[in-house]
């Protein structure tokens, strides 16, 4: 078993040489546009967790995880051709929504933007709606007298 610390280090390093390997070494059309966000590996060195993404987003997912799946024997003995390890773990893929979900926050963000310089929602924005009273004086003389 390694110490957490050094399972991070091996993590970081199989994440460099993979970004290199998919821009210099792969092939397989379905692997290209897309970034390795973080490799998890367990104490025991076993198993390798491999998150990615790509820019065109979730829709792509399945194709990209096939890829990975077509590759992952090649890649792993790149890995193991390029890492000195006595045991070297098994490679598993998993999605990162990391960045839609990051992206959602900032659309989010940018609503409640427009909301407050507007004083409108979005929705009443987009239909042209104007939720405000009309802008004509009323005659309020009643509005702050009291009658006793």
């Amino acid at each position: 078993m390694v110490s957490k610390l050094r399972a991070q280090r091996i993590g970081q390093r199989f994440r460099e040489e993979l970004s290199e390997i998919l821009v210099t070494g792969s092939l397989d059309p379905r692997l290209r546009g897309v970034s390795i966000t973080e490799v998890k590996i367990d104490r025991e060195l076993e198993y390798a967790s491999i998150y990615f993404s790509a820019v065109e987003g979730s829709e792509r997912a399945p194709e990209i995880l096939a890829g990975f799946k077509h590759a992952q024997g090649f890649l792993r003995s790149e890995l193991a051709r390029r890492i000195e390890l006595r045991s070297f773990p098994r490679l598993r893929f998993y999605w990162d929504p990391t960045f839609e979900k990051a992206e959602h926050i900032e659309r989010l963000f940018a609503q409640l933007q427009a909301e407050k310089e507007t004083g409108k929602r979005p929705d009443e924005i987009a239909s042209g709606e104007d939720s405000t009273l009309d802008d004509t004086p009323e005659d309020n003389s009643e509005a702050g007298t009291d009658e006793q």
